[in-house]
């Protein structure tokens, strides 16, 4: 019996600490960083911490600026960003491709979208112009 409520407890236990993403609640989830209301599908972002914990944005911009500040020392699992042609839909942002484009306005004046890979950045850069980035070029680009 022992035996059985210890193995009940471990799998509550872990199934309670997944890392996985949480659903953004469009219009009522507050950004961690600047706490705007998540309204704007194309631009929202989330960090999933090791410990299975999420911080939800309303820009890219709020998600590297906590990193940058706030998240400095906590060790991230996840790193999402919504693909801006598929509104809604979270992507791997450490694999996505990032355009800063004064024709595409995010919600807090980066004009930063971010896009699936870098090819769907290209098709983007194509029909919008600006600059293309990296993950870790769009941490530097953002750089407190």
């Amino acid at each position: 019996m022992k035996q059985f409520v210890f193995f009940g407890m471990l799998s509550l236990f872990l199934t309670s600490c997944s890392v996985s993403p949480q659903p953004i609640n469009y219009g009522m989830d507050a950004c961690y960083y600047c706490d705007m209301t998540i309204v704007d599908r194309q631009h929202a972002s989330q960090v999933v911490t090791s410990k299975g914990k999420a911080y939800k944005y309303d820009a890219i911009e709020c998600m590297v600026h906590s990193l940058q500040d706030e998240l400095k020392d906590t060790e991230i699992a996840l790193y999402l960003a919504a693909d801006f042609n598929q509104p809604g839909e979270l992507v791997d942002a450490t694999k996505a491709s990032f355009l800063v484009s004064e024709n595409l306005q995010s919600p807090m004046g980066a004009n930063l979208s971010a896009f699936l890979n870098e090819d769907a950045g290209k098709t983007a850069k194509e029909k919008y112009t600006g600059n293309l980035y990296s993950w870790e070029a769009i941490q530097e680009h953002l750089k407190l």
